[in-house]
């Protein structure tokens, strides 16, 4: 019991945090600009800006809209659903970081140096990547659900 109660409160505060992180996306790019504090960087385009950040706000409502029951499997459900939105956006920020290190600047020569390469995975960061690992906890939640069947 007490174990579930601690998952029912990690997730709604997971899910409070990618709610804000969500609406704060959307509210970055429909004001054209971007915004940045400590490790945080929200971007301004509308791809990752706009549709990302309604897919971190769904997820965010996900996690939100699962806690009600956690037993319940279809309850269960939401909160995996919004793990894997959070994974399939830090999946396409992380892809963009690594695409991006390869070429060197436009002065540059067509490879990126070492230095310049690992200076691209320098703080900071997409609200996705900073909440992936927070949302790995769901298949701790997944392996346990298994083994009490």
């Amino acid at each position: 019991m007490a174990e579930r109660t601690i998952a029912v409160i990690y997730f709604a505060i997971l899910g409070i945090i990618t709610t804000a992180f969500g609406i704060a996306d959307i509210l970055v790019t429909a004001g054209s600009g971007s915004f940045a504090i400590g490790i945080l960087e929200i971007p301004d385009d509308l791809f990752r800006g706009g549709w990302g950040g309604f897919i971190v706000l769904s997820a965010g409502l996900f996690y939100l809209s699962g806690i009600r029951n956690f037993e319940n499997i279809h309850q269960f459900s939401k909160i995996i659903m919004g793990s894997i939105l959070i994974w399939i956006m830090a999946g396409c920020d992380i892809f963009a970081m690594i695409t991006e290190s390869i070429p060197g600047g436009e002065d540059g020569s067509w490879f990126n140096t070492l230095d310049g390469f690992l200076g691209m995975y320098a703080p900071p960061y997409a609200p996705a990547v900073l909440l992936l690992p927070f949302s790995l906890m769901v298949v701790y939640y997944i392996f346990k659900r298994k083994q009490d069947i």
